[in-house]
């Protein structure tokens, strides 16, 4: 899906000329084997119709392009490109690049852009000031694709205020003189529908009374609009019983919590959204809004931030947890400790795996994060478990941990190999939607593999560095 937005006040139809050449720039990047359909909305209308748009005004439009099933390219090289067309063919025109799919908007919290900078302050124009000083600092950023401000506040608009103290005297009210404008300019099938039953299907149809289109075509047409009192008797012009003037208004008034906000939406150029935000919180910070403007990040980073959050207590809780069934398990302070010794090397070799293959850490990652916790532990219990048992049996410490090590070494490799081998082919993501996955293999991948070539070394020798004391201080004894 492409936003578009044309230059504030275009006409309808210069509006869809744009359309037209945007569609026909689509059309010479992507394709006919790969294009599937261009379906264009272009402009509002003044009904119940606009609730369904995205659109502002007449001079917004959205695109919507579907690829084949089997298409060559990926739809993000193919939004590269056409992004890239449409920069060097129509620069005077702003657009925004969504993916278009249910997921995104789910996770984006129903806002079109992961990253959404609300600017909100008791002035609008100070915030839309400031709104437009951080877009442009944004636009500069490593990673950033598209940034667009979706409200204007500078649209060409009629500002009607009615003299309720003259229309009193003609038998008017305000609510009718702005009924009659309403008519005049759309219809009146907002303000007083009326509906016709077909006697032979009973089909109901919707009759609208308009004045015709070549009536209205200056403010000075406007002005003579005739106005009727209820009773018929008084008719005067709109002119006589309101100032109407030229103004320039806000296409549309964003609110959250209560709040006037001005959006500005921010897509990133690659899946490192959590590098990207980091660098936005930066440039909020610098731009050091005036106390009376409040500037605020949402969208789907707003969501990860707090899954990472969720995930890190998570995690540490889920470590101590363990420590403590194991230190009830051994009756030991100590020895749970040397067991745990294995997580370190494991969030190593995560790390490591992640950065080799260019995945980023999200929630799949750190799910397997987790879940290499748990594998790696309970590789480090056997051999710390068995080395327990061979002391209690009165072998020497140094003898325990070797043939502990020689032993335990088989099943810890057996398991181990078991889930990197089982997660391979999750990892490659060959399949179509299985790159979801990928990220959870990778990490259960590298942090087994780093962590067992080194459990069986670190965990041993810790163990024999906490307790060569205590055997020395027994034989002494």
């Amino acid at each position: 899906m492409i936003n578009v937005k044309a230059p504030t006040g275009t006409r309808l139809e210069l509006t869809d000329r744009y359309i037209a050449r945007v569609e026909a720039d689509i059309r010479s990047i992507v394709p006919t084997k790969d294009l599937g359909m261009i379906v264009s909305n272009i402009g509002t209308t003044p009904d119940f119709s606009a609730i369904y748009t995205s659109n502002s005004g007449q001079h917004t439009a959205f695109v919507q392009v579907s690829l084949k099933k089997e298409h060559s390219l990926s739809s993000f090289e193919y939004m590269k490109r056409v992004r890239g067309k449409l920069a060097d063919d129509l620069p005077e025109i702003s657009t925004y690049f969504q993916t278009g799919g249910l997921v995104d908007a789910v996770v984006n919290l129903g806002l079109p852009a992961p990253i959404d900078i609300q600017v909100s302050g008791s002035n609008l124009h100070d915030a839309y000031r400031i709104a437009a000083d951080l877009a442009q600092r944004v636009r500069g950023l490593k990673g950033v694709s598209d940034v667009l401000i979706p409200q204007d506040l500078d649209y060409p608009g009629i500002r009607l205020i009615v003299n309720r103290e003259m229309a009193g005297k003609l038998g008017l009210n305000s609510r009718e003189v702005v009924s009659n404008v309403i008519t005049a300019l759309s219809s009146n099938g907002m303000i007083a529908p009326s509906y016709w039953v077909d006697p032979k299907n009973g089909n109901n149809y919707l009759l609208t009374v308009q004045y015709a289109d070549s009536q209205v075509k200056s403010m000075t047409d406007l002005q003579q609009i005739p106005l009727r009192s209820k009773d018929g008797a008084s008719v005067t012009t709109l002119s006589a019983v309101a100032d109407v003037k030229s103004i320039e208004t806000p296409t549309e008034v964003g609110h959250y919590q209560l709040r006037r906000v001005i959006d500005v939406y921010v897509s990133p150029s690659s899946e490192d959204l959590g590098g990207l935000a980091t660098r936005v919180d930066k440039v909020i910070e610098d731009a050091h809004p005036p106390e009376t403007v409040r500037v605020a990040m949402r969208g789907s980073v707003e969501g990860m931030r707090q899954s990472f959050k969720s995930f890190g207590i998570g995690l540490i809780l889920s470590i101590v947890l363990v420590y403590l069934i194991l230190m009830a398990q051994f009756a030991s302070f100590v020895d749970p400790l040397i067991i745990l010794l294995a997580i370190p090397p494991g969030i190593t070799g995560v790390i490591l795996f992640l950065l080799g293959t260019h995945t980023t850490l999200n929630v799949m990652s750190l799910m397997g994060v987790i879940m290499m916790t748990g594998i790696v532990v309970s590789n480090s219990i056997l051999i710390v478990e068995f080395t327990r048992t061979l002391r209690r049996e009165g072998m020497p410490i140094e003898g325990a941990v070797a043939i502990a090590c020689r032993v335990r070494l088989r099943p810890v490799l057996m398991t181990s190999l078991a889930t990197i081998l089982g997660m391979v082919p999750m990892a490659l993501a060959l399949e179509a939607g299985s790159e979801q996955y990928a990220p959870l293999a990778r990490a259960i991948i590298g942090g087994l593999t780093v962590s067992v070539m080194v459990t069986i070394f670190v965990v041993p020798a810790a163990y024999l560095l906490v307790h060569r004391k205590e055997e020395a201080a027994h034989e002494k004894a």
